[in-house]
Protein backbone atom coordinates (compact mmCIF):
# COMPACT_ATOMS: atom_id res chain seq x y z
CA UNK A 1 0.00 0.00 0.00
CA UNK A 2 1.31 3.46 -0.64
CA UNK A 3 0.20 6.68 0.83
CA UNK A 4 -0.18 5.35 3.93
CA UNK A 5 2.15 6.59 7.05
CA UNK A 6 5.44 4.77 7.35
CA UNK A 7 6.14 2.10 9.90
CA UNK A 8 9.00 0.19 11.61
CA UNK A 9 7.81 -3.75 11.92
CA UNK A 10 9.86 -4.98 14.55
CA UNK A 11 10.65 -9.10 15.30
CA UNK A 12 9.92 -9.33 18.91
CA UNK A 13 12.04 -12.38 20.44
CA UNK A 14 16.14 -11.65 20.13
CA UNK A 15 14.97 -7.88 18.68
CA UNK A 16 13.03 -6.39 21.42
CA UNK A 17 13.13 -8.81 24.37
CA UNK A 18 15.88 -11.59 25.32
CA UNK A 19 15.02 -14.98 22.97
CA UNK A 20 14.25 -17.66 25.32
CA UNK A 21 13.09 -20.31 22.38
CA UNK A 22 9.45 -20.55 23.40
CA UNK A 23 8.51 -17.78 25.85
CA UNK A 24 5.69 -18.84 28.30
CA UNK A 25 6.50 -17.06 31.62
CA UNK A 26 5.61 -13.70 31.28
CA UNK A 27 7.92 -13.03 34.36
CA UNK A 28 11.15 -14.18 31.91
CA UNK A 29 10.51 -11.49 29.42
CA UNK A 30 13.13 -8.92 29.43
CA UNK A 31 13.75 -6.05 27.03
CA UNK A 32 16.76 -5.71 25.07
CA UNK A 33 19.21 -2.72 26.08
CA UNK A 34 18.24 -0.06 23.86
CA UNK A 35 14.90 -1.32 22.85
CA UNK A 36 12.75 0.90 24.59
CA UNK A 37 14.31 4.07 24.06
CA UNK A 38 15.05 3.90 20.02
CA UNK A 39 11.52 2.67 19.85
CA UNK A 40 10.06 6.02 21.79
CA UNK A 41 12.15 7.69 19.30
CA UNK A 42 10.95 6.05 16.00
CA UNK A 43 7.20 6.90 17.52
CA UNK A 44 8.34 10.50 17.86
CA UNK A 45 9.95 10.49 14.46
CA UNK A 46 6.08 9.58 13.10
CA UNK A 47 6.87 5.61 12.46
CA UNK A 48 4.51 3.45 13.42
CA UNK A 49 5.59 0.36 15.78
CA UNK A 50 4.37 -3.27 14.41
CA UNK A 51 5.60 -6.08 15.85
CA UNK A 52 5.45 -9.15 13.65
CA UNK A 53 6.64 -12.39 14.98
CA UNK A 54 6.50 -15.80 14.44
CA UNK A 55 5.37 -18.16 18.10
CA UNK A 56 5.60 -21.80 16.43
CA UNK A 57 5.47 -23.06 19.93
CA UNK A 58 1.61 -22.68 19.87
CA UNK A 59 1.35 -24.57 16.91
CA UNK A 60 4.26 -27.23 18.08
CA UNK A 61 1.94 -27.36 21.18
CA UNK A 62 4.59 -26.46 23.32
CA UNK A 63 3.30 -22.94 24.38
CA UNK A 64 -0.24 -22.52 25.08
CA UNK A 65 -2.42 -19.81 23.54
CA UNK A 66 -3.39 -18.37 27.12
CA UNK A 67 0.74 -18.59 27.65
CA UNK A 68 1.45 -16.37 24.60
CA UNK A 69 -1.27 -14.00 25.40
CA UNK A 70 -0.09 -13.51 28.96
CA UNK A 71 3.84 -13.12 27.13
CA UNK A 72 2.52 -10.73 24.63
CA UNK A 73 0.61 -8.63 28.07
CA UNK A 74 3.28 -8.57 29.45
CA UNK A 75 5.76 -7.39 26.90
CA UNK A 76 3.62 -4.74 25.79
CA UNK A 77 3.63 -3.45 29.84
CA UNK A 78 7.29 -3.27 30.05
CA UNK A 79 7.03 -0.89 26.55
CA UNK A 80 4.29 0.75 27.84
CA UNK A 81 6.11 1.22 31.70
CA UNK A 82 8.90 2.98 29.49
CA UNK A 83 6.46 5.02 27.39
CA UNK A 84 6.37 3.25 24.49
CA UNK A 85 3.23 1.86 23.01
CA UNK A 86 2.57 -0.34 19.59
CA UNK A 87 0.77 0.52 16.87
CA UNK A 88 -0.15 -3.28 15.94
CA UNK A 89 1.49 -6.81 17.17
CA UNK A 90 0.51 -10.04 14.51
CA UNK A 91 1.81 -13.42 15.40
CA UNK A 92 2.18 -16.56 13.68
CA UNK A 93 1.54 -19.07 15.98
CA UNK A 94 1.86 -22.33 13.09
CA UNK A 95 4.11 -24.33 12.76
CA UNK A 96 6.73 -24.59 10.23
CA UNK A 97 5.12 -27.48 8.11
CA UNK A 98 1.37 -25.64 8.26
CA UNK A 99 2.45 -24.03 4.98
CA UNK A 100 0.33 -20.51 6.08
CA UNK A 101 1.16 -17.46 4.24
CA UNK A 102 2.07 -15.82 7.97
CA UNK A 103 4.86 -17.46 9.24
CA UNK A 104 8.09 -15.74 8.11
CA UNK A 105 9.98 -15.28 5.78
CA UNK A 106 6.56 -15.04 4.20
CA UNK A 107 5.48 -11.54 3.91
CA UNK A 108 1.94 -12.05 5.52
CA UNK A 109 1.92 -10.47 8.73
CA UNK A 110 3.57 -7.33 7.27
CA UNK A 111 1.24 -6.99 4.35
CA UNK A 112 -2.03 -7.74 7.00
CA UNK A 113 -0.93 -5.28 9.15
CA UNK A 114 -0.20 -2.85 6.41
CA UNK A 115 -3.79 -3.34 5.31
CA UNK A 116 -5.62 -3.06 8.71
CA UNK A 117 -3.29 0.33 9.39
CA UNK A 118 -3.09 2.27 6.36
CA UNK A 119 0.56 1.69 6.13
CA UNK A 120 3.09 2.54 3.42
CA UNK A 121 5.56 -0.27 3.00
CA UNK A 122 7.44 1.73 0.24
CA UNK A 123 8.42 4.07 3.11
CA UNK A 124 8.34 1.16 5.85
CA UNK A 125 11.16 -0.72 7.69
CA UNK A 126 11.63 -4.33 9.20
CA UNK A 127 14.03 -4.95 11.55
CA UNK A 128 14.84 -8.38 13.04
CA UNK A 129 17.64 -10.53 14.18
CA UNK A 130 17.59 -13.31 11.96
CA UNK A 131 17.69 -13.83 8.28
CA UNK A 132 13.43 -14.30 7.98
CA UNK A 133 13.11 -11.52 8.98
CA UNK A 134 15.06 -9.71 6.66
CA UNK A 135 13.14 -12.06 4.17
CA UNK A 136 9.86 -10.91 5.13
CA UNK A 137 10.34 -6.97 4.71
CA UNK A 138 12.41 -7.25 1.98
CA UNK A 139 9.13 -9.05 0.02
CA UNK A 140 6.53 -6.90 1.71
CA UNK A 141 8.33 -4.13 -0.29
CA UNK A 142 9.84 -2.53 3.10
CA UNK A 143 13.59 -1.36 3.68
CA UNK A 144 15.47 -4.45 6.08
CA UNK A 145 17.60 -3.98 8.87
CA UNK A 146 19.73 -6.99 10.35
CA UNK A 147 19.93 -6.39 13.98
CA UNK A 148 23.11 -7.50 15.96
CA UNK A 149 24.36 -9.79 12.83
CA UNK A 150 23.05 -12.94 13.84
CA UNK A 151 21.76 -13.93 10.26
CA UNK A 152 23.99 -13.32 6.96
CA UNK A 153 21.18 -12.39 4.71
CA UNK A 154 21.25 -9.39 2.75
CA UNK A 155 19.62 -6.77 4.82
CA UNK A 156 19.98 -3.18 3.46
CA UNK A 157 21.95 -2.02 6.91
CA UNK A 158 23.31 -4.56 9.04
CA UNK A 159 23.41 -2.80 12.96
CA UNK A 160 25.20 -3.61 15.79
CA UNK A 161 22.83 -2.29 18.36
CA UNK A 162 19.63 0.04 18.41
CA UNK A 163 21.46 3.32 18.16
CA UNK A 164 22.64 2.07 14.85
CA UNK A 165 18.62 1.16 13.64
CA UNK A 166 17.62 4.85 14.92
CA UNK A 167 20.49 6.47 12.53
CA UNK A 168 19.68 4.34 10.00
CA UNK A 169 16.45 4.64 9.74
CA UNK A 170 15.90 8.54 10.60
CA UNK A 171 19.23 9.04 8.05
CA UNK A 172 17.31 7.10 5.13
CA UNK A 173 14.01 9.10 5.70
CA UNK A 174 15.65 11.96 5.71
CA UNK A 175 17.77 11.27 2.02
CA UNK A 176 14.41 10.05 0.78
Amino acid sequence: MSGGDPAVFLDRDGTLIEDLGYPRDPDAVRLLDGAAPALAELAAAGFRLVVVSNQSGVGRGLIAPDEAERVHERFTAELASRGVALDGARYCPHAPEDGCDCRKPAPGLLLAAAAELGLDLSRSFAVGDRDRDVEAGRRAGCTTVLLGGGGSAHADFAAAGWDDVVRFVLGRRAAA
